[in-house]
């Protein structure tokens, strides 16, 4: 059994790695982080914009895959660290916090459309440069058709609930 949750925890790790890296290989090549750099006239500082673009997907991530020990607003709640009475505040806290990173998760969110959108108008450039001329439709819609019936395939045998 120990030998097991060892396998499984090391396939875990190196799969959240590859993906992680699959992410920051989109970000890098579509120029998201030099370009915002650009924008905020801050190119003397982009490595820590970059170490910032880092940090923030680490913390979300730590966030999202262990939700339930950071929950720290409930535990401060419930263990009244700042006195009885105070459930109020921590609410308005709370709802401007969320707005405020929903906000700033929107901007980015909206900036990676952009640039994907803009990477997107030089694939046929690049297709004419190394000489793929014929298939390219074939091959867009391959991909295509191979992302839908897999997720068709994940909705309806239902693996998003085994966690297979």
């Amino acid at each position: 059994m120990f030998l097991r949750q060892l396998f499984l925890g090391v396939w875990g790790l190196s799969f959240g790695l590859l993906s992680s890296a699959g992410v920051f290989t989109v970000l890098a090549s579509v120029g998201l982080i030099p370009r915002f750099a650009g924008k905020m006239h801050v190119a003397r500082k982009i490595f820590t914009l970059e170490e910032a673009v880092v940090l923030g997907t680490l913390i979300g991530g730590a966030f999202s895959v262990y939700a339930e020990s950071l929950k720290i607003g409930e535990f401060v709640c419930k263990n009244q660290i700042f006195g009885a009475g105070t459930d109020e505040i921590y609410t308005v806290i709370g709802m401007l916090s969320l707005s405020i990173m929903g906000f700033f998760a929107g901007m980015f969110v909206g900036s990676l459309a952009f640039a994907i959108a803009e990477m997107l108008n030089s694939i046929p450039i690049f297709a004419r440069r190394i000489g793929f001329r014929h298939g390219l439709g074939i091959s867009i819609t391959a991909a295509a058709l191979g992302k839908l019936l897999g997720s068709l395939l994940y909705f309806s045998k239902e693996i998003f609930l085994s966690g297979m």
